[in-house]
């Protein structure tokens, strides 16, 4: 299984991505600058970090989103590869149009640093099938704007279409249906604002995002 992670300027979670994707894959993945206009050839999995990407001018993950890298991306996961956005990658997917809605200033206008409860929404994508549908887990967030927001019909549809991949158990920005990640319509794309790479480390404290990529892993090497 190869791997590989997208570092744009303002990026500050890629080494813990990298190291996640290591711990699970048993080796590491390839770090992709954003000006970089090609992908390694037989890439599995391509993750996109959190952070602060060129430190948030704009909207957050726009001007990413127009990063050479990008469009390779874009390609990737339209032809069929996964991608795993994690806080400001789950920006950058939805503003590259990879995922539905948008992320916006949280409800209470503050930035939000702790942990949070979580709600296993499905189990049936690569990323989610370490989980059991309805499992309560706890991950880190931290962000600004990490209040997902679309319109009814769209949240209507990814219910309906079971492409809700975790929600908040105490909604702390205000997400539209405590929304807290969300799987493309071909299940290959996920982005979701906590940070599964943060708790994936033993060492470190609970380890309830471990499942997220040992899942992946076993996924994508029996693929």
């Amino acid at each position: 299984m190869r791997t590989a992670v997208v570092v744009f300027p303002g990026s500050n979670c890629d080494r813990d991505l990298a190291v996640a994707f290591a711990r699970a894959t048993g080796r590491p993945p390839a770090m992709l600058w954003h000006k970089d206009t090609e992908l390694p050839p037989g890439l599995d999995l391509i993750g996109l970090p959190g952070g602060f990407s060129f430190g948030d001018y704009l909207r957050c993950g726009a001007i990413a989103a127009h990063a050479p890298i990008c469009r390779a991306v874009a390609d990737f996961a339209r032809a069929g590869g996964h991608v795993l956005g994690v806080c400001n990658g789950f920006q950058v997917l939805t503003e590259t149009g990879l995922l539905p809605g948008a992320l916006i200033r949280n409800a209470n206008l503050r930035f939000v640093c702790r942990p949070v409860g979580l709600r296993v929404e499905t189990a049936t994508s690569a990323f989610t099938q370490g989980y059991a549908r309805g499992q309560a887990i706890t991950l880190p967030i931290a962000h600004h704007d990490g209040n997902y927001v679309a319109d009814p019909a769209t949240i209507d549809r990814l219910r309906d279409t079971d492409r809700i991949a975790f929600t908040y158990l105490d909604n702390p920005n205000g997400s539209a249906g405590n929304i807290a990640g969300i799987l493309s319509e071909n299940r290959r794309v996920l982005g979701m604002m906590p940070h599964p790479e943060r708790a994936a480390d033993p060492a470190l404290g609970p380890g309830d995002g471990t499942p997220l990529f040992a899942g992946l892993a076993t996924a994508l090497a029996n693929a």
